[in-house]
């Protein structure tokens, strides 16, 4: 009976995905055959990269760019599989950095300092140790840099038609949703519109994204260890909620120390701290831009 119920809802909710040019107007940009999608603030002044992390389409940067754009040049990529670039993998840490450095020299951003968050922090963090004069520095905000493994049997469970039914409702419940974005978020978050859950809900639609989860699934979240963020050179900082509860702030300090770097705690924010405290994220960002020293 629930193969028979599983086959019947993959039926009628089959046509939800959908090419990302149907989802999301652009901009986009071309690299090896891979379609970026981004969005950029500021005309003038030095170049900024921001990097989201797991699930995070380039929108969550809405509030802070636009505050580095009155002063940096700023461009936001959506890594694959989130958001609304091309589904094509392999997604590892060396493919992502390779995307990042061929988006920033399309756009013409020449050592730009790069920003990662959650798991967008171990991009940045090899980029910065593969490719130390290819940026200025880097910002890890709310992320380690460091790999998260997963039970590899469950890759093996992932079996159709349950996971195609099982992936459909998990992505497009707004109670789902709803309860992990206010985990995210922090404590004092207000409750999600259903509008503000589809800006979250609508990049699961992209073709080929259920196929590129289940391929996450079986390696894992990758990153660095900590010898290697030892070895990384260029002027670095560590920015982090206080009250992040997917990533802890010991956590946080034990990167920073790592790295030898500034800890800088943004008061009164849980995971997503760039919208819940983006004036002081942007501040944090702005600083390491301006000065581009390790402390």
């Amino acid at each position: 009976m629930l193969t028979v119920a599983s086959f019947a809802y993959n039926e009628a909710t089959d046509g939800r995905e959908q090419p990302a040019t149907a989802l999301y107007a652009g901009p986009f940009v071309s690299v090896d055959g891979t379609r970026v999608a981004y969005r950029r603030w500021g005309r003038s002044g030095s170049p900024i990269v921001l990097v989201g992390g797991f699930v995070e389409p380039s929108w969550v940067w809405e509030k802070v760019g636009p505050l580095l754009g009155r002063r940096h040049r700023v461009v936001a990529l959506d890594l694959p599989p989130f958001g609304y670039t091309l589904r094509r993998g392999p997604y590892t840490l060396a493919r992502w950095v390779e995307l990042v450095r061929a988006v920033s020299s399309r756009l013409h951003l020449v050592r730009p300092l790069v920003v990662g968050h959650s798991l967008g922090a171990a991009v940045a963090a090899d980029d910065a140790l593969v490719h130390p004069r290819g940026v200025s520095g880097i910002v890890l905000l709310d992320g380690d840099a460091l790999p998260v493994g997963g039970p590899h049997w469950l890759a093996q469970l992932a079996l159709d038609p349950f996971y195609t039914s099982v992936f459909r409702i998990a992505t497009g419940s707004d109670w789902i949703v709803g309860r992990a974005l206010r985990s995210a978020l922090g404590p004092h978050a207000p409750k999600q519109s259903h509008a503000a859950l589809q800006l979250w809900e609508q990049p699961f639609r992209v073709a080929g994204t259920a196929a590129a989860f289940k391929e996450m699934l079986e390696s894992g979240v990758p990153g660095l260890s900590l010898a290697e963020l030892r070895r990384v050179s260029v002027p670095r900082v560590v920015v982090w909620g206080a009250e992040d509860s997917v990533d802890s702030v010991t956590a946080g300090r034990t990167t920073a120390a790592a790295l030898r770097s500034r800890f800088v705690v943004i008061p009164g924010s849980g995971h997503l701290s760039m919208l819940a405290k983006p004036r002081a994220v942007a501040s944090a960002i702005d600083r390491a831009a301006t000065t581009r020293t390790a402390r």
